[in-house]
């Protein structure tokens, strides 16, 4: 059976699953155990225990219940409400106001956890609730916590761009800088378009205060920042300092998050107990996902779909530009069944030497594939960071999805632009190597 009508008939098996109300875990397992039976593989319980095993072993991966515990204690209404009063003087004369929290929140944390499912976890426990609470629109609320989570995958430090590094032979520390620039044009697209949303929906959002604030007050309101900004930063600072890993900063933060909350009276029994146990659920949530979602890899490797669809790439003679067209579609399309390191694992023993051949930069492309997963992470059906906001939320899954459809076109817009200016990427990597 050709791939093209595996892959058409596990979209349907995948698509009816999900229509039924079946678990997303679930769903991704289900369409595995399709898989491996259209590949007439019988070893399905075997293979299932040792992909449950491989896909929940990782060291990586013990940061990301450390930082949804460490969101869920900040969480906690005295620090969440600190937060917004801190950067309301500052974002109140800037249309969106402060919808910008989630975009600059989002690269603020991206750069400590390096995941994009922490980053949407623990800024969404935060900010939801706060701007729910403030008049905002709740669907743009989501939008831009959707989009903007997406940028755990590109902000260093990167899961993904160290898997590609080491793929490609490409030097990991050009690839932290080289996604520097590309991060900043994300946070400025993101940003961009929350103003001009706000100028065209101005009833969407609170009235703002007419009266302008002084300098005085606005200086007087960081004191509230402080906390949580000095938090996130000694985090920051001791990954960056090469004093911690991320899963030992993760659990620095855990302490200090702790601390705040005890020293701002906001950390009781109940609340301790109340954040352990959202840490537990959202982080047994991924997990699950992780789970079937390492299944399914496995039973698509069996079918031959993705080389196969690499290899029909590979066979049409294009040129670099409509390479990078076609391969746009092909990593969007294995990302709405796949989690980002699977697509560039499948895929990059096939994909690289037909980008060498076609004379496109490694290290440009690293950032490239990056761009092009994160678009993946909000693609119907499954994509990563519309069911962890939809766990959030309790909101429909295609709710969310409508949600944050403007910010997937952001990241294509921004796909365009590092193809039409790829200086935007090689510039930093080019002048430090320089020097």
């Amino acid at each position: 059976m050709e791939a093209g009508l595996l892959s058409i008939i596990l979209v349907i098996c995948m698509v009816l699953m999900l229509a039924c109300g079946l678990w997303v875990a679930l769903a991704l397992v289900g369409v595995g155990v399709i898989g491996m039976l259209l590949a007439g593989n019988e070893q399905i319980g075997l293979l299932f225990a040792t992909s449950t095993w491989g896909s929940t072993t990782s060291w990586s991966l013990t940061a990301l219940p450390l930082f949804i515990w460490m969101g869920e204690v900040l969480f906690r209404p005295r620090l969440s409400e600190d937060l917004f009063k801190g950067l309301s003087p500052w974002l109140n004369a800037l249309p969106g106001q402060l919808l910008h929290v989630n975009v600059l929140s989002c690269g603020i944390f991206a750069a400590v956890s390096g995941s994009s499912a922490a980053t949407a976890a623990t800024i969404g426990r935060m900010t939801l609730p706060e701007l729910k609470a403030r008049g905002y629109s709740e669907k743009m609320a989501i939008g831009t916590l959707a989009g903007s989570g997406t940028l755990g995958l590109l902000i260093p430090p990167s899961i993904i761009l160290i898997v590609y590094g080491v793929a490609a032979e490409v030097s990991i520390g050009r690839l932290f800088i080289a996604g520097a620039l590309p991060g900043l044009l994300l946070i400025s697209l993101f940003m961009g378009y929350t103003i001009i949303w706000a100028k065209l929906n101005p009833d969407s959002l609170p009235k703002r205060d007419a009266q302008k604030i002084p300098l005085r007050e606005k200086l007087k309101s960081l004191k509230q920042l402080l906390p949580i900004v000095g938090l996130i930063g000694f985090v920051l600072g001791s990954i960056y300092g090469g004093l911690t890993t991320p899963t030992e900063a993760a659990a620095l933060g855990v302490v200090g998050a702790l601390f705040l909350a005890g020293v701002t009276g906001s950390l009781d029994f109940t609340s301790f107990k109340e954040s352990l146990l959202g840490a537990v659920k959202s982080s047994c949530m991924i997990g699950l996902i992780l789970v079937g979602a390492h299944f399914l890899t496995i039973s698509m490797g069996f079918l031959g779909i993705p080389r196969a669809l690499a290899e029909n790439i590979s066979q049409m003679g294009l040129s670099p530009f409509e390479l990078l067209v076609y391969l746009t579609a092909l990593f969007v399309i294995l990302g709405c069944f796949l989690d980002g390191i699977s697509v560039v694992v499948l895929t990059t023993a096939i994909v690289l030497p037909m980008v060498q051949q076609a004379g496109i930069d490694l290290l440009w492309f690293g950032i490239y594939i990056v761009l092009v997963v994160e678009m993946s992470q909000i693609t119907p059906p499954v994509g990563f960071n519309l069911f962890v906001i939809q766990a959030l939320t309790g909101k429909d899954i295609l709710y969310v999805a409508r949600a944050a459809f403007p910010f997937f076109m952001l990241i294509l817009v921004a796909i365009l632009l590092i193809s039409q200016f790829p200086e935007i990427v090689t510039y930093l990597p080019t002048s430090m190597t320089q020097r």
